[in-house]
């Protein structure tokens, strides 16, 4: 393949070895984003942080005083304002020029953002640098999902991006040691102890930027600009062993040109404000979709886990734990929230989507309302001089602190992710995951930035709220939310054709047009051959609809009047 560089691992490796490669390089680029995210926690404890940022200052203890918990929520904050906008940037850069070149350029630009911070000499420095920052790391969590799902096999397509987030919560785990360990260099009162873990992310990143440019781009995306030999060439590399072929290449192939010919019939051009709004995208329903994802990442933030990442040290001082006790164990519970994450590798293909986030919610629910419920009989008992019994109840909080993260780590965690990833339409695929971070970064800088004013005010009832935002999930997500486990992602298309807003009503329509498109889900084994024969030419496509209506009163007139007919429309 001559328009594909020599260097390229494509032409070395194939079928499972190419796979692992590219998730390999997808899982960099996600370490780095959880190292980024839990960074934070151990630079806000820093003592020449914070009084050189000037929202705090050290009581006699060593312990932060907080005297503007609103400029310190809003330095976390203003990082997810970063990676909203670097979202739809990379969202929209990534469908006109490509993946690769997008995750290389979110790269660069998370580099330059990771120089800045490491060198703030003031708040506003640190400010403007985590909005940079967060610039490229929207660029980044707009596009490598997409990557990854789009090269992945539809019945192994979550196992590899929940062990794509099993990286993301060790990046979470070795910025916290990283800093636990900086903290003891010159009594933790020097400016190495929280400059040195912001740069230290400058190393995957650089190394990112560098190998991905030898990484094969999304075979949809090369369809999608019509390179369809280089198309079939990274497909076939991706599926078949190169011995004897299985078809398996062939039939995903002729499914992605079919989806992008009837993409194109069913909607005009959409940029973000279309997509939004669902204006002009008839059949495909993307105002829907763009609302489904926005919401289901607000609320992965919003069921707990945006403050009990960060602010977990805040949580364990309100259970009672001593100063230091407090380090070790936020840093355990940072250990087993990494281990949790290997649960959804081997169930999320399995149970689904959907009942991946039932149980996370449910046992998410009930140990925070527990949780808290702890912390208070234990800080009552404490402020009644009864030590013994306080040390009990605080010791609970903080077990319950450690079930929900490792909930948490085995369900809602990959699954937000996954999604939005998985069921947009391949001509908006990168914009439509863009707005997925979106969501994550609204529900992530809104909570940050209240999450100390809530510490600060009402304590562990804070708690409370998150376990009653895990109780809405589940009518939500069952209401809402179809199932993309086990379905292509040709198919989604089919699976958001109904014009009613319900899951059932979307199951019951998506039944019926797998009958009438049958050239839609052709790939990953489903026994209907793509070729001809005898002379392996491809059959002709027969016209497609999204409307069942259209397809129910097609008899009369020749199949391509009638489509030509209900798609001017």
């Amino acid at each position: 393949m001559e328009k594909i560089s020599r260097f390229n691992v494509v032409h070395r490796l194939r079928k499972r070895n190419l796979l692992i490669a590219i998730n390999s390089v997808a899982a960099l680029s996600i370490f780095f984003f959880g190292y980024d995210q839990g960074m934070m926690a151990g630079v806000n404890t820093a003592v020449e942080y914070y009084t050189r940022m000037g929202f705090a200052h050290p009581d006699e203890n060593g312990e932060p005083i907080i005297t503007d918990s609103l400029l310190q929520g809003g330095i976390v904050s203003v990082y997810y304002l970063g990676t909203l906008v670097g979202a739809l940037f990379g969202g929209w850069f990534g469908d006109k020029f490509g993946r690769i070149k997008s995750i290389a350029l979110g790269a660069a630009w998370a580099v330059f953002g990771a120089t800045l911070q490491c060198s703030a000499m003031n708040h506003s420095w640190m400010i403007c640098a985590r909005l940079i920052n967060g610039f490229g790391t929207g660029i980044l969590n707009a596009i490598v999902p997409v990557w990854a799902t789009e090269t992945a096999e539809h019945t192994s397509r979550g196992q590899f991006v929940a062990i794509e987030f099993t990286l993301n919560i060790f990046g979470v785990a070795v910025a916290y040691w990283i800093e636990y360990g900086c903290s003891f260099y010159q009594n933790g009162e020097s400016a190495f102890v929280w400059r040195f873990p912001i740069a230290f992310q400058i190393v995957p990143l650089l190394f990112l930027f560098g190998i991905v440019w030898f990484f094969p781009e999304s075979p949809r995306w090369l369809c999608k600009v019509d390179r369809e030999d280089e198309s079939q060439y990274v497909l076939e590399r991706l599926r078949e062993d190169g011995v004897q072929s299985t078809g398996k290449a062939e039939a995903e192939f002729q499914d992605v040109r079919n989806i992008v010919e009837l993409e194109r019939k069913n909607a005009k051009s959409q940029n973000y404000l279309y997509m939004l709004f669902g204006y002009k995208s008839g059949k495909l329903h993307t105002g829907r979709r763009v609302q489904l994802v926005i919401w289901l990442q607000i609320m992965q933030e919003w069921i707990g886990i945006a403050g009990v990442t960060i602010y977990s040290p805040t949580i364990f001082r309100i259970a009672g734990l001593e100063k230091n006790t407090i380090g070790w164990v936020a840093g355990l519970n940072q250990i087993t929230y990494t281990l949790s994450t290997l649960v959804c590798v081997f169930t999320l293909d399995r149970i689904g989507r959907r009942w991946t986030l039932y149980w996370g919610s449910v046992v998410q629910g009930i140990v925070l309302f527990i949780a808290g419920g702890l912390i208070r009989v234990g800080t009552d008992a404490r402020d009644a001089g009864n030590i013994n019994r306080a040390n009990t109840f605080g010791g609970g909080a903080v077990a319950m602190i450690f079930l929900f993260t490792m909930t948490f780590g085995a369900t809602w965690l990959t699954v937000p992710w996954l999604y939005p990833a998985e069921i947009f339409p391949l001509e908006v695929r990168a914009r439509g995951n863009a707005w997925g971070v979106v969501g994550w970064s609204i529900g992530n800088g809104w909570l940050t930035l209240l999450c100390p004013v809530m510490f600060e005010a009402i304590n562990e009832k804070t708690l409370y709220i998150f376990a009653a935002c895990n109780v809405i999930t589940i009518p939500m997500v069952y209401c809402l939310y179809p199932e993309s486990n086990q379905r292509t992602l040709e198919e989604m298309n089919l699976l958001f054709a109904a014009d009613s807003i319900w899951n059932w009503d979307a199951e019951k329509n998506y039944k019926l047009l797998v009958e009438q498109n049958p050239e839609l889900v052709q790939a990953a084994g489903r026994g209907v051959s793509v070729v001809d024969a005898e002379g392996g030419i491809r059959k002709q496509s027969r016209n497609m609809s999204l409307d069942v209506g259209a397809m129910k009163g097609a008899g009369s007139e020749s199949d391509e009047e009638k489509v030509a007919t209900k798609h001017v429309a």
